[in-house]
């Protein structure tokens, strides 16, 4: 994927990589990390940073805090997002910590359901 970044913010991604929160942490190393189609994490997008990314599948998972649900700064941040991810053809799949810590068989099954679709979409 061809997107603009800014160069400043890469050590900033770098730094969310290494100071991942919990969920993050558990999806990328119980499930993503060795999922058969190739994930990245803290990818540059424009001036956004996607938790995970999926080229072939063009798609973007996002695991969201209580602050993105519950403010209108979260609300319309979220929103901005996606609406500059879609301009690239790119799905965001958003879920809360509470999904991940209660509903992790769940969302790992939404996210290769969403795989799946997407490459499949690719074929026809």
């Amino acid at each position: 994927m061809s997107s603009p970044y800014q160069r400043k913010e890469i050590p900033y991604a770098k730094a969310l990589r290494k100071n991942a929160m919990p969920q993050e942490k558990h999806l990328w190393y119980n499930f993503l990390r060795h999922y058969p189609v190739h994930f990245q994490r803290q990818k540059m997008i424009e001036r956004f940073i996607a938790d995970f990314y999926c080229h072939a599948a063009r798609l973007v998972v996002e695991i969201e805090g209580s602050q993105h649900y519950y403010t209108e700064q979260g609300l319309t941040c979220d929103a901005e997002c996606s609406a500059i991810l879609s301009h690239y053809h790119l799905k965001v799949l958003r879920f809360s910590n509470c999904e991940i810590d209660s509903h992790f068989k769940n969302v790992c099954r939404q996210i290769h359901t969403e795989v799946q679709t997407r490459l499949e979409g690719e074929l026809l």
